[in-house]
């Protein structure tokens, strides 16, 4: 028995039964319908770039960020012992204490250039958010909780802060 293809009398092969031929807009539109899906594609191709772009810029910021508060956070004991040295030195006047004073100047620079200004006022009202009490004492002169001295400087200010200043602070009059 033959195939349905081998068939003579095949409807598909009948003479007159034409196939269902597309009409002139059929074409047309489905190189429309083909272009509208490669905008789309496009599109959101561009889009996933540019949320890319986005977030390369956030991650990177939060990278450079990261880096200044590690170096700064190693650099401010180096500051820390630069100031004692200078305290140690009795006030001679040699070359190598002047030396250590540049030294000390530069490495105060070098943070606040990082973005942590040196924090150590004193005669302005307490503040938790800058200060660390370590002392208290009474001191007539001035108003109930203003910082009298300065025992460790503070660097960087707000929520920017490596470390708040360690300060002695006025007792309120009882």
């Amino acid at each position: 028995m033959a195939s349905p293809e081998e068939h003579p009398n095949n409807e598909d092969e009948r003479p007159g039964v034409a196939e269902a031929a597309p009409g002139p807009e059929a074409p047309e539109s489905d190189a429309s319908a083909e272009l509208a899906r490669l905008e789309d594609r496009w599109r959101r191709a561009v889009a996933d770039l540019d949320n890319f772009r986005k977030r390369y810029a956030r991650e990177l910021d939060r990278e450079r960020q990261t880096e200044r508060i590690r170096v700064a956070r190693a650099w401010v004991p180096i500051v820390d012992d630069l100031e004692r040295a200078l305290v140690h030195a009795d006030g001679q006047s040699d070359a190598v204490i002047e030396g250590v004073r540049v030294v000390l100047d530069h490495a105060v620079k070098v943070l606040e250039q990082l973005g942590y200004p040196r924090e150590d006022q004193t005669g302005v009202p307490f503040d938790p958010q800058r200060h660390e009490v370590v002392g208290v004492i009474n001191e007539p002169n001035t108003a109930p909780g203003t910082v009298v001295e300065v025992l460790r400087p503070g660097y960087g200010e707000g929520s920017n802060q490596l470390r708040p200043a360690a300060v002695v602070v006025s007792r309120r009059e009882e």
